[in-house]
C-alpha cells in the first residue's frame, strides 16, 4: 500500500510535473549566468495573469468610486482610467522583463526623465484634471450654477474634466480651466438654493419725503413680476450723501442671472413715479467760493 502510493507520488511530481515545468520552461534562452536572458512560456502567462488581475482591480475601483454618479459623469472618468490601464500594463511589463532577466535600468531613467519633463510642461493640465475630479466627486459646482469668476457671470453649461463652460449674461461662451475653481476665489450664487438677494439704490434730494419714497421703492418691488412676494422686498435707508439721501431697495428673485434686466425695469419705474410725486433723484453738487 505504501509502495504504491509512493509510485503515485514520484509519478506526479517527475512525470506530470516535470512534464508542466518543462513546458512553462519553453522560450528563449539567451546567455549564460546571471547575464542569460529567460523569456518563458510561464513568464508570459504570469505577465498574462497580472494584466488581467490589475484590469479587474481597476475596473472594482472605477465601480467604488463612480457608483453614485450620474451617467454622464462616470463617461468623463474614461479617459483617466484608460491612462492609469496604461500605466498598469506598462508596469508589468517592466517587471516582466527585469524577471526575464532584460537590464532595463537605461529605460526605467529615460521613462523617468521623459515624464519629468512631461510633468513641467503640463502642469497646468494636470492641476485642471485635478481640478475636474474634485467637482465632480464633491459636487462642488453643478449644471445650471450660477458664478461669478475674475468679475464674470455666466451659467453653467457644461463641466468636463479640464474646463467648465459657462454662458454669460451677453449670451458669450466662458470657458474656465477647472484650476481656478480649487486656488481662486469663486462665487457661486446659487450653490445653497436657487433664490438669492438683490437690490437697487437710489438717492433722492434732501428735504423729500421719505416715507414717500419709501412707499414707492415698496410698490415698485412688489409689482414686479420677477420678484418672489415671499420674503417680501423691503426698503433701506442707506446714508446721508453728500448730494442725496441713499436708499435701497433688497428683493429676493429665483432668476439671478437676468438680474440686470430686472433692475433695469425697477429703475425705469421708480424714475416714473419719482416724476409723477415730484421726487428729484440730484446729481452731485459743489459750492465753489471765488476769494479775490
Amino acid at each position: 500500500m505504501q509502495d504504491g502510493a509512493e509510485e503515485i507520488k514520484e509519478i506526479l511530481e517527475e512525470d506530470i510535473w516535470g512534464s508542466i515545468k518543462e513546458f512553462l520552461n519553453l522560450g528563449i534562452h539567451i546567455g549564460e549566468g546571471e547575464k542569460s536572458i529567460n523569456l518563458t512560456i510561464g513568464l508570459l502567462l504570469l505577465l498574462t495573469l497580472a494584466i488581467i488581475v490589475a484590469k479587474f482591480i481597476m475596473k472594482w475601483l472605477r465601480h467604488l468610486i463612480t457608483r453614485k454618479m450620474e451617467q454622464e459623469d462616470k463617461q468623463k472618468f474614461t479617459s483617466i482610467f484608460k491612462f492609469i490601464n496604461y500605466l498598469v500594463y506598462l508596469i508589468a511589463v517592466f517587471v516582466t522583463l527585469s524577471v526575464a532577466g532584460v537590464d532595463i535600468t537605461l529605460v526605467i531613467t529615460a521613462s523617468a526623465v521623459l515624464f519629468v519633463g512631461l510633468g513641467l510642461a503640463l502642469q497646468d493640465l494636470f492641476k485642471d484634471i485635478l481640478g475636474g475630479v474634485f467637482i465632480i466627486i464633491d459636487k462642488s459646482l453643478q449644471v445650471g450654477d450660477i458664478v461669478e469668476v475674475d468679475g464674470k457671470v455666466g451659467k453653467v453649461f457644461e463641466i468636463k474634466l479640464r474646463t467648465t463652460r459657462a454662458i454669460t449674461r451677453d449670451d458669450k461662451v466662458l470657458i474656465l480651466p477647472n484650476h481656478k475653481f480649487i486656488s481662486d476665489i469663486v462665487y457661486n450664487y446659487t450653490q445653497n438654493h436657487r433664490t438669492t438677494r438683490e437690490k437697487v439704490s437710489v438717492g433722492v434730494a434732501y428735504g423729500s419725503d421719505v416715507q414717500l419714497v419709501t412707499k414707492i421703492l415698496e410698490q415698485v418691488a412688489t409689482e414686479q413680476k420677477q420678484i418672489l412676494k415671499n420674503p417680501k422686498p423691503f426698503v433701506l435707508f442707506d446714508d446721508f450723501g453728500d448730494s442725496a439721501l441713499l436708499f435701497s431697495v433688497h428683493f429676493f428673485t429665483n432668476d439671478s442671472f437676468r438680474d440686470p434686466r430686472i433692475k433695469s425695469e425697477m429703475r425705469y419705474k421708480i424714475n416714473a413715479r419719482f416724476k409723477e410725486n415730484n421726487i428729484s433723484i440730484p446729481f452731485p453738487q459743489r459750492d465753489v467760493h471765488i476769494i479775490q
